[in-house]
C-alpha cells in the first residue's frame, strides 16, 4: 500500500512537468497521423510506429524511407545520424538513471529531447521517489505522442480532405528545431555549423544525394569542435 501510494505521489509530481509538452505532442502527432494516412497508410502504421519506434522527427523520415527503395544501409545511416543526439543524452543521464532498477530501461527506451529536458533538470521533492518521477515523465511524453498519432491515422482516415501540402510539415519540424537551437545560443556557432555543411554537401553532392554527407559533416565539425561549444555553454551560464 505504501508502494502504491508512492507510485501516485510520484505520477502528481511529474504531470505538471509534462503538461506543456501535451499539446505540442498531440498535434504534431495529429499531423504526423494524417501525413501517414495521406501516403497511403492505413490507421494502425502511424498506431504502430509511435509506439515502437517514439522519435517524432525519424517517424517522419520513416514514412518517406518506407515508400521508397528497399535501402537498408541508407536507412541505418540516415536514423543514427538524426538521432545522434541521443548518444550523448544517453552517457549524461547514467548517473541520473542510476538505482532505478527495472525502469532504466524503459526510460532508456523512451528518452526523448523533452524528456531529457525535464529529466535532467527536475528537483523532486527528498520525500518523493525520484526513480518513479522520471519514469512517468517518460511515459506521460510517449503517451502523449501516440495519442496524437492515433487521433491523426484515424481522423485522416474517416475523414478524407484535401492534404496537399501536407508533407511540408516535416520540413517545418526541422525549421522549428534549426530555430530553437540559434535561439538557445548566443555565437550561433552549432547551427552555422549544421547550415554550413548542408550547403555546402547540397552544392557537391545533389539535392538526392547531400543528406547522409551533411549529416557526417556535422557530427565531424560539431566533434572537432567540442571544446569550443562546452566553453561558450559555460560563458552563458
Amino acid at each position: 500500500m505504501k508502494k502504491r501510494n508512492q507510485i501516485i505521489i510520484a505520477f502528481r509530481t511529474a504531470f505538471p512537468y509534462t503538461f506543456p509538452i501535451f499539446a505540442g505532442f498531440v498535434f504534431l502527432g495529429i499531423a504526423y497521423g494524417i501525413y501517414m494516412n495521406s501516403l497511403g497508410f492505413s490507421a494502425i502504421y502511424p498506431i504502430l510506429m509511435s509506439l515502437t519506434i517514439f522519435a517524432g522527427s525519424m517517424e517522419f523520415v520513416a514514412a518517406n524511407l518506407l515508400i521508397g527503395s528497399f535501402n537498408p544501409i541508407n536507412a541505418l545511416l540516415l536514423t543514427l545520424m538524426v538521432n545522434a543526439r541521443h548518444l550523448f543524452y544517453g552517457i549524461s543521464m547514467l548517473d541520473k538513471y542510476r538505482g532505478t532498477g527495472k525502469k532504466k530501461l524503459y526510460m532508456i527506451y523512451g528518452l526523448c529531447d523533452e524528456a531529457f529536458a525535464i529529466n535532467s533538470t527536475i528537483n523532486v521533492p527528498k520525500n518523493v521517489d525520484k526513480g518513479w518521477v522520471m519514469f512517468f515523465v517518460t511515459l506521460l511524453n510517449h503517451t502523449y505522442w501516440v495519442l496524437g498519432a492515433t487521433i491523426g491515422g484515424i481522423f485522416g482516415s474517416v475523414i478524407k480532405f484535401n492534404t496537399e501540402g501536407l508533407d511540408f510539415v516535416m520540413t517545418a519540424l526541422f525549421v522549428v528545431i534549426f530555430i530553437e537551437q540559434w535561439m538557445k545560443e548566443e555565437k550561433h556557432l552549432s547551427p552555422l555549423v549544421g547550415l554550413g555543411a548542408s550547403i555546402v554537401c547540397l552544392i557537391i553532392f545533389g539535392g538526392n544525394n547531400f543528406i547522409i554527407p551533411a549529416m557526417i559533416a556535422i557530427l565531424g565539425l560539431l566533434t572537432l569542435s567540442r571544446k569550443s561549444l562546452e566553453k561558450v555553454e559555460v560563458e552563458s551560464i
